[in-house]
Formats: C-alpha cells, structure tokens, sequence
C-alpha cells in the first residue's frame, strides 16, 4: 500500500536534506509552489512540513520574511529522535547490559582522551555541576548526575557526533533487576571515577583520561552482571 500523500512528501524533502543538497538556514520553496510541483493540496504540505517540523529537521516562522527554513543540527534535538529506537533496543531481548557496556567502551575511552585535549573552562565547570555525593543523594539524583556528566564529556570532545550518539545511550535505564542488585558502595566507587576522569581534565591528560575511563567501565563490567 502507497504511503499517504503527506508522508511522501516529507520523504522526498528529507531526503533533500539529509543528502546535502538542501543546506542548513536554506528556505524550502513557498507552499504554493511547493503544491504546483508535486500536484498535492496545500494542507497535504502543510501536513508535510509539520512533521519535518517534528523531526527537527526545519523550522518555520511567519510573517513577510517567514517560510520553513532547513535547521541547523543540534545534538540534543537531534538526540531525541535516536532516543526512541535505542531504548525500544535496550528494552528487548535483542540487547542487553553486556551490549551497552560494550558500545561504552568505544565511545568514552576515545571521548574521554579528546575531552581532556579540547575541554574549556565552561566544560570543567558543568562536569562539577554533575558530581553528587553519594553519602547524601537518592538513587534518582545519582543517576541523573551520572548521565549529565557523561553527556558534557561527550560534548568536551568537540565532536558533536560523540554528543549525538552517547545522549540515547546515556539516557538508557539499567533496569529494576540491575538497580536492585548493586553492591554496597558501588555509587561510592561511581562517585571517585567520575572525580578522578575530571582531575584528569583540569590538567590536559589525555592519557591518563583514556586509562580512568577504561579503568571505570572494567570495574562496572566486574561489579554489575
């Protein structure tokens, strides 16, 4: 069965977008000349466009300078959408904690060296906004810190690809039958890793970030089965 008109439409100006050939700030042609060229009624793009819209993928304004506008990518927004499919993964069968700490050894090892290369002040000062104490902190507070500071390394690396991928990854659950089973003084040993990655920033050593990081996720390999 032929997709709606409205979704082929979407289809087709995505494709313009993602290729490349539609740039980002880029205006789209106007409405009506959009329903000349692809035969379909106004409300048929309109529809079009506010699903784009809901994609982040543009941005539309009003008035004599208005129209809808190719968006310039953001990590975050962009982050949401890959949010949904990774936490249907995580949730099924086809994935596992053993997976997610698999692809967090290729992402925050490197991320971990780059951060400490290309951090700046700003960075430094948002990584001690994320640390908790874990003598006082409830476990929603815990984890929350520990996704936020994982998050501005990624964003420390300069690579917003770093920041796109990890923010799904950092916003998965462990699930009630890991959270149940942690060890005494597992928030403790969190708690010094993440304080330790940071003093390793706040010098530059991107060798000694790499080490730190590798070093917390064997011991998170060992602790959480």
């Amino acid at each position: 069965m032929r997709p709606p008109a409205y979704q082929q439409l979407a289809d087709e100006l995505r494709a313009e977008i993602t290729s490349g050939r539609l740039q980002p700030g880029e205006r789209l042609p106007p409405e009506p000349e959009l329903c000349v060229k692809i035969g379909v009624s106004r409300s048929t793009v309109r529809e079009a466009l506010r699903l784009l819209a809901s994609q982040h993928l543009i941005v539309t304004t009003r008035g004599v300078t208005g129209g809808s506008f190719v968006a310039h990518p953001d990590a975050s927004q962009l982050g949401d959408g890959l949010s949904t499919g990774f936490a249907l993964l995580t949730h099924s069968a086809a994935v596992g904690f053993a997976d997610l700490l698999e692809l967090r050894r290729a992402l925050e090892v490197p991320a971990a060296g780059l951060a400490a290369m290309r951090r700046d002040e700003a960075h430094l000062t948002e990584l001690r906004g994320a640390l908790f104490d874990p003598a006082i902190d409830d476990l929603d507070t815990m984890m929350a810190a520990r996704a936020a500071f994982h998050r501005v390394i990624a964003k420390a690396t300069g690579n917003p690809l770093f920041e796109l991928v990890g923010r799904p990854l950092y916003q998965a659950s462990y699930g009630e039958e890991v959270i149940s089973d942690l060890p005494e003084g597992y928030w403790a040993r969190i708690d010094a890793d993440h304080r330790a990655l940071l003093n390793f920033l706040a010098v530059r050593d991107g060798e000694g970030a790499r080490q730190c990081a590798t070093a917390h996720l064997d011991f998170i390999a060992e602790t959480v089965r």
